[in-house]
């Protein structure tokens, strides 16, 4: 190959790696885009849960708010009209201490709350921080329990509290409960005229609504929002990463396929250089051989009459150049390949031919040939006579395998596929693994005499049919040549 050639290899092997470079980037920069986008997402759908729960937390709030001021009012009243006014002109004066006041009060307030989930109601007096009555009868008469909301209450002030420990820590396992209380204090003033509420403030009413559950309802939906957006991340992100483990396998399949279309490439060009030559040097042989042999016959006839007992020397000069001629043929079949003449035929009868052919070489070799050829064998599109030479040198090498003699074997069948194929086993020496991994290649051989060709051609001849060739060979227990023909060439 000259330096032009070799130049331009170089220039397309890198225009070639540039190509390949140029098509892993962009989907580099895809994986990149996709998982940032995929954390994005992630982040956006905890932010959401956020926006949500704590839109949820503030609408239950503001709803119970108003609710339990609504209620506080309601419950003012009626302890001012049914128990303050009904009391005051039974006894003239309010006395909680008094026990009969004290349960009549209590039963009134009790009546209002009865299934309204009023977690506990307690007033306090107007005149001193001190609880003169509850709910919850150990908090009776405890002194300085109401802070600022209960002093905004004695300035005429309605307001609320929110007591609450409630988070995403409450969901986890061994955690403490949901926690969350709002406490309402509004005045409790007395009533003028009848449902005008202007009145002297005569205590402070204070309100508890438990809204523990319902904050563990919201915080039970933000959890399930945050974990179902990691379950649609989980699923997009190992979506995403077989994705891009298929197309990291696929470019890099690409990538290996080209360089070895280029390697092959690079191999066909050598070979062409190389059968153009061995075309020219062959071709020039040939001839000279053909004479050479023709005086060495003619020699052969005159030693006998000259000096007889020596005609083996000229048959010596004959034979080598009769080896040397079928190996320029072979050449010559390299390098310029016949074209296919198909005809639709039975691999059975060219298997059969060249068994016959083959005869008297299987019995001065001691080998035994069995045949196993399926009857119902399909007619396929096939070239008779190069078939028939793939054959010949298939069998020959499995001969040259046993020179002490043994068994060639002999099968066709049809393939599930619907493919026709042929197995020509030898119980031979077999080849080691190395050996049979380049058995195919031109101008490969481990014998002293020959030319390394005969199953480079037959390779050649099968591909053209496009068919396959395969070995499988063990040392020491032989080799099974397989043939694989479809029922067209196309």
């Amino acid at each position: 190959m000259n330096k032009y050639q070799s130049d331009f290899l170089e220039r397309r092997r890198k225009r070639q790696a540039r190509e390949i470079h140029a098509g892993i980037q962009p989907f580099k920069l895809v994986k990149y885009f996709s998982y940032t986008s995929l954390v994005v997402i992630l982040v956006a759908s905890f932010f959401l849960s956020l926006i949500i729960s704590n839109n949820a937390k503030r609408v239950l709030l503001d709803r119970s708010e108003s609710y339990s001021e609504l209620f506080a009012e309601n419950l003012s009243r009626q302890v001012f009209l049914r128990f303050v006014l009904p009391t005051a002109i039974q006894y003239g004066a309010i006395a909680l201490s008094n026990e009969t006041q004290f349960e009549r009060l209590d039963l009134v307030v009790r009546n209002v709350t009865r299934g309204m989930g009023i977690d506990s109601v307690t007033i306090f007096d107007s005149n001193e921080n001190i609880i003169s009555y509850s709910t919850i009868p150990e908090l009776v008469g405890k002194e300085d329990k109401g802070g600022i909301e209960y002093r905004k209450a004695l300035l005429g002030e309605s307001n609320s509290v929110l007591i609450s420990s409630a988070s995403l820590i409450n969901l986890l396992p061994g955690a403490r409960p949901v926690y969350c209380k709002l406490k309402t204090y509004i005045p409790f003033r007395s009533e003028e005229k009848l449902g005008e509420r202007q009145g002297n403030i005569m205590g402070v009413i204070e309100v508890v609504n438990d809204l523990s559950d319902d904050m563990e309802a919201i915080i039970k939906l933000q959890g399930r929002i945050i974990l179902l957006s990691l379950v649609i991340m989980g699923v997009l992100f190992g979506a995403l990463s077989y994705i891009v483990f298929r197309a990291d396998r696929i470019i890099e399949a690409r990538a290996d396929e080209r360089r070895q279309l280029e390697v092959k490439l690079h191999e066909t060009e050598r070979l062409a250089t190389l059968g153009k030559m061995v075309a020219a040097v062959s071709h020039e042989i040939k001839n000279p051989l053909g004479i050479v042999r023709s005086t060495a016959e003619i020699l052969g006839k005159r030693i006998s009459k000259v000096a007889p007992g020596n005609e083996h020397l000229a048959n010596i000069i004959v034979d080598e150049t009769s080896r040397l001629d079928n190996i320029v043929r072979e050449f010559l079949d390299f390098a310029r390949p016949k074209e296919l003449q198909p005809e639709m035929v039975s691999l059975n009868t060219l298997v059969e031919r060249a068994a016959s052919f083959m005869q008297p070489e299987f019995e001065n070799k001691s080998v035994e040939p069995v045949l196993d050829l399926d009857p119902q064998l399909p007619r396929i599109p096939l070239d008779p006579e190069q078939i028939y030479q793939v054959l010949l040198n298939v069998m020959i090498n499995g001969v040259q395998a046993m020179p002490d003699g043994g068994t060639i074997s002999l099968r066709s069948r049809v393939t599930l596929r619907g493919d026709v194929e042929l197995d020509i086993g030898d119980t031979g020496t077999g080849m080691p693994p190395e050996k049979a991994e380049q058995i195919f290649t031109p101008f490969f051989t481990d014998k002293n005499r020959g030319s390394g060709l005969g199953l480079a051609i037959a390779k050649n001849i099968i591909d053209k049919h496009n068919g396959r060739i395969t070995v499988v060979s063990n040392e020491g227990q032989g080799s099974t040549f397989t043939l694989t023909f479809s029922r067209s060439l196309g």
